[in-house]
């Protein structure tokens, strides 16, 4: 008798919208993120002095503003350095792959097209001047 329970539950369970079940775990999710927010405002001690509002970074005081002009150059070699690491993630793969006899071909004119794309790319990037240190 319960294994007949259970089956008659499970297949009324099994009628219900996927989208449905989507949307109810989105919805329990956002209540408990609200929830915690709202108990964390509620339960937090509030005592804000002026040593605790002060910027802190690295156990340096902060001297003056706390705006600093920065080159934007570093940020530049920061993507730069990210687009090529992120390469290095489809070329594995791609060396187990190039093994099969029946992609190996597709594979390499695949792997050449990527390839040539990125050294368009870093062409691009160095003739513009972005590669230069100074």
């Amino acid at each position: 008798m319960p294994g007949e329970l259970a089956g008659a539950r499970l297949g009324r369970l099994s009628r219900v919208s996927p989208y449905l079940t989507v949307a109810g775990a989105v919805l329990a999710g956002g209540f408990l993120f609200l929830a915690a927010m709202v108990a964390g405002r509620l339960f937090a001690p509030q005592a804000p002095t002026t040593a605790k509002l002060k910027t802190y970074e690295c156990g340096v005081d902060p001297v003056g503003q706390g705006w600093a002009q920065t080159n934007v150059r570093y940020f530049l070699f920061a993507f730069l350095y990210l687009i090529f690491a992120v390469d290095a993630v489809f070329l594995f793969p791609w060396a187990t792959v190039i093994r099969s006899a029946d992609l190996a071909m597709a594979s390499l004119a695949e792997m050449g097209i990527f390839i040539g794309v990125l050294l368009v790319g870093l062409a691009h990037a160095a003739r513009r001047g972005l590669l230069r240190w100074i």
